[in-house]
């Protein structure tokens, strides 16, 4: 059974995911209703929209402890973050000061779901030299690679290990979505 989740955006107010504390409760309990008992909080730090920081992501993971806590809800919950490989992202990479990882040197990093990020297999290079092991976040959602799976093994080529949305196998982001996902999971991609 799957009790560790990597990839959740819990925190509340800092990004698209929940916007208080109460609902943030309510995410919880729904995922440890499904047996996660550890998740790992990854809010989007975007440079456009979602400008986290450390100190923003550790207040809402603040937050969000002392009131599972007083919820009497015995859940491990860490913070990372999910990065958009942007130019602030290169920005954040190029600084001394190490970015949020899920765990040890696992760092989650999203596409723009319009076209694939311009030279993706630098950013990997980039990342991987400067002692990172890249993810790439819910491949199987960037309709641009519906037309070439392929393209799913070459992110693997790159460095890249690959984290697949669970709502993503069970059409909830459409059928392509989850051929896509199926397809990851079939070839052992994930």
């Amino acid at each position: 059974p799957i009790t560790t989740d990597i990839h959740s955006h819990i925190l509340p107010g800092i990004d698209d995911g929940s916007p208080d504390i109460a609902t943030s409760l309510q995410l919880v309990q729904g995922i440890y209703s499904l047996g996660i008992r550890k998740t790992v909080a990854t809010p989007h730090i975007i440079s456009d929209l979602y400008r986290n920081t450390p100190a923003t992501i550790n207040a809402a993971l603040s937050k969000l402890t002392v009131a599972c806590k007083e919820a009497k809800m015995d859940i491990a919950i860490t913070a990372a973050a999910e990065y958009m490989l942007d130019d602030h992202f290169l920005h954040l990479l190029r600084e001394t000061s190490p970015l949020l990882t899920i765990h040890k040197n696992l760092l989650l990093t999203e596409q723009s779901f319009a076209a694939e990020t311009d030279n993706l297999h630098h950013i990997a290079f980039e990342m991987i030299t400067s002692g990172y092991r890249p993810i790439m976040a819910h491949p199987e959602r960037y309709h641009f690679y519906h037309q070439n799976y392929d393209a799913y093994s070459r992110l693997k080529d790159m460095g890249f290990l690959l984290q697949l949305n669970l709502l993503s196998l069970t059409g909830y982001y459409g059928k392509p979505v989850a051929r896509a996902a199926k397809y990851l999971m079939a070839n052992n991609l994930i």
